[in-house]
């Protein structure tokens, strides 16, 4: 049994003896959190052929397939919104959307990689999955589950925003077979929520949450996001107390970051601000460690940089699990990326494109990369380590070196800072090397994704 670190409990703005001179201070603008490995920017239009010829092959022996469905719809924006999505379509382009969807997915499903399997754990991201309705998530669900039955699967993750989920609307996610309501709260404060371009209101999220639990869905997660525009400490305190009150299954708090396609980096670049309008990085680390430390004390558990659970026993996280430990991942909707066979791959950006391509017959895939073994033994120990601890035999049993070999160099760099913990087998992050872990991943790449020369 990997033993449990007792996690260091110190202000998470403290920095340890020995460590590294202390990041920006301010929020500016650009991708801050490590989702995949090697970076997006690294992916290319050429390699789409390479990705398409595995799909051709059998599938890797004893590897679990997970399903990604994006659902690219919203009521507004949010400020603060990276992801691709669009607020301007009515219900014959929703329509169209799902037919392309369900064809993209007959076309995976008739490859040999994937024909005949069934998946182990489905997501359906957005986005807003839940702004379609009953009548729209029939067609989509059912028709998935005639390519592709998930009577098997161990998670079914769903995305809701609150201001869409009325009784009926959760009634129809839960008989799609969804055993995990994910809600976009973000916030219980109305100002804070108008603020940052959100488009539901305190209200909505009592009644949502309510009927969620009255419907039965086994697991219940809330997303919180710390750091937000217009955000006090005051404020932030009240958050986490009602969330803490809801005692909902599990909750996701990010830290803010400001991506380049964002409305706020849009406004920040017309007024020629570099820095961001929301909280530091240390103000950020600093709420997110009060967050965890107010669900410790009535009985959550802290399962990575950004969750905690009621009970982790019984909630598992598979979907997560599944991307961090390398499974296939088959995601189908425009710009989503998966990855399948040991080959990463997304999709067409936009709407249109990928409409067409697959009213073509062709898989809307846009651009793909093949990591290298040590890119793949790269990319699972730094996602992995995202949850707080790893295995170092278990690592050294699939990829044939013992990560305190193989990342010899970027492992005692963590621990001269004071960030990294071993014990026996384990190697582990503090609580302060948790809340941070991102920037500290940065010392695991390949210098040349460092400094974004991918030839």
């Amino acid at each position: 049994m990997t033993p449990k670190f007792e996690m260091n409990t110190s202000p998470a703005d403290a920095s340890p003896p020995g460590s590294p001179a202390p990041p920006r201070t301010e929020t500016t603008a650009g991708n801050y959190f490590v989702s995949n490995y090697p970076p997006f920017a690294a992916w290319r239009t050429d390699a789409v052929p390479d990705f398409e010829s595995t799909l051709h092959q059998p599938p890797r022996p004893g590897v679990p397939l997970g399903l990604y469905t994006h659902i690219p719809f919203c009521r507004k924006r949010c400020h603060f919104c990276y992801f691709r999505v669009y607020t301007d379509k009515n219900a014959d382009d929703i329509r169209t959307y799902i037919d392309a969807v369900l064809s993209e997915l007959a076309m995976y499903a008739a490859r040999p990689a994937i024909a005949g399997r069934r998946p182990r754990f489905l997501y359906f991201g957005g986005g807003t999955p839940s702004y379609l309705s009953p009548d729209q998530l029939g067609v989509l669900s059912e028709g998935m589950k005639r390519l592709m039955p998930w009577d098997d699967a161990e998670e079914i993750t769903f995305e809701g925003e609150p201001g869409t989920l009325t009784d009926h609307k959760l009634r129809a996610i839960r008989a799609m077979g969804v055993t995990r309501l994910s809600l976009g709260i973000e916030h219980f404060d109305d100002h804070i929520l108008e603020i940052n371009g959100r488009a539901h209101r305190s209200k909505e999220i009592l009644r949502a949450y309510s009927y969620a639990r009255e419907i039965g869905f086994p697991q219940v997660n809330i997303d919180l996001i710390a750091g937000m525009v217009e955000e006090t400490e005051d404020k932030w305190r009240e958050a986490v107390a009602r969330a803490v009150e809801l005692r909902p299954d599990s909750v996701t708090i990010y830290q803010m970051e400001v991506p380049y396609n964002t409305t706020i980096y849009q406004r920040m670049k017309a007024e020629g601000r570099l820095a961001a309008p929301v909280a530091d990085w240390e103000t950020k680390r600093r709420w997110v460690h009060h967050a965890y430390s107010e669900f410790e004390k009535v009985g959550y558990t802290v399962t990575s940089t950004t969750t905690v659970v009621k009970d982790p026993g019984r909630v598992k996280f598979q979907y997560r699990a599944g991307l961090f430990s390398g499974a296939d991942l088959l995601s189908v909707g425009v710009a989503s990326f998966g990855h399948l066979s040991g080959v990463h791959y997304q999709n067409l950006h936009d709407f249109q494109p990928h409409i067409d391509a697959v009213r073509a017959g062709r898989l809307p895939v846009y651009r793909a990369l093949r990591p290298s073994h040590e890119e793949l033994y790269t990319r699972e120990f730094m996602l992995q380590l995202k949850l707080g601890s790893v295995s170092a035999s278990a690592f050294a049993s699939k990829f044939g070196t013992d990560p305190r070999v193989q990342f010899a160099t970027p492992l005692e760099t963590l621990r001269q800072w004071g960030f990294l913990m071993e014990h026996g087998d384990t190697l582990g992050l503090t609580r302060d090397g948790l809340l941070q872990v991102d920037r500290l991943l940065m010392e695991f790449f390949d210098p040349k994704y460092r400094s974004g020369r991918y030839a």
